[in-house]
């Protein structure tokens, strides 16, 4: 059983999943603390309603390397063996991921997570969804990866691919693609929960997974 961080910045759908999946088994783990940079985040009220602590460290007009001091601080109180990031709209320090680099027990995983709404290392940082839609990108989704010192940039765990339609608006897209965080993130939290996970170089691999299905995805289909 492995006791979780999350940190957000807005609503919280992604922590409502892993709350839903500690909650219902799927995840050998509890949400120990919930961390906002903004005192009202919707996420810190999903946090409460489910039992777990909150904490606010408040970001604007705060120098980084403060903030990230103040955030660790609170986070040693409550021992997390993972961080997750949802929606946490702030890039990391270098002190902040080391402080939660790999141990002797996580096969070379890092100790941070994120879910980012696009197929990375395509539209990497803010408005992915917008990203693709003006790029012309036939499919979009989203990756669970580890978290390093760039935007988005650790290693890939898991994705999820959706199709663009071309009816499609940002807001039309993003909720295609986030129903599917909300499946994938639970699952890579359980991965590492369960001790699956390995890193080696820039590879993820999963213990006792089945390999994909060799299928093409094509759009527009011609027939």
């Amino acid at each position: 059983m492995i006791r979780i961080a999350v940190l957000a910045s807005g609503s919280g759908t992604n922590l409502g999943a892993l709350l839903d999946a500690c909650a219902g088994g799927q995840i050998d783990g509890r949400v120990e603390v919930v961390l906002s940079n903004m005192p009202g985040a919707g996420a810190l009220e999903r946090a409460r309603a489910a039992g777990a602590a909150t904490e606010v460290v408040p970001s604007k007009g705060v120098q980084r390397e403060s903030h990230d001091a103040e955030v660790l601080a609170r986070l040693s109180r409550h021992t997390p063996d993972l961080v997750c990031l949802a929606g946490y709209m702030r890039l990391l320090t270098p002190r902040f991921v080391s402080a939660y680099g790999p141990t002797s027990s996580t096969r070379g995983c890092p100790r941070i997570m994120n879910i980012h709404p696009a197929l990375l290392p395509s539209f990497p940082g803010l408005h992915a969804q917008r990203q693709a839609l003006a790029y012309g990108a036939r499919f979009s989704g989203c990756t669970v990866h580890f978290v390093d010192e760039g935007t988005d940039s650790g290693a890939i765990i898991v994705q999820a691919v959706v199709p663009v339609l071309e009816s499609d608006t940002e807001e039309a897209l993003a909720a295609r693609i986030l129903s599917e965080e909300h499946r994938i993130y639970p699952r890579a939290v359980q991965w590492f929960a369960q001790g699956r996970l390995a890193l080696e170089g820039r590879r993820v691999t999963v213990r006792g997974s089945r390999p994909p299905e060799p299928v093409a995805l094509r759009s527009p289909w011609d027939e």
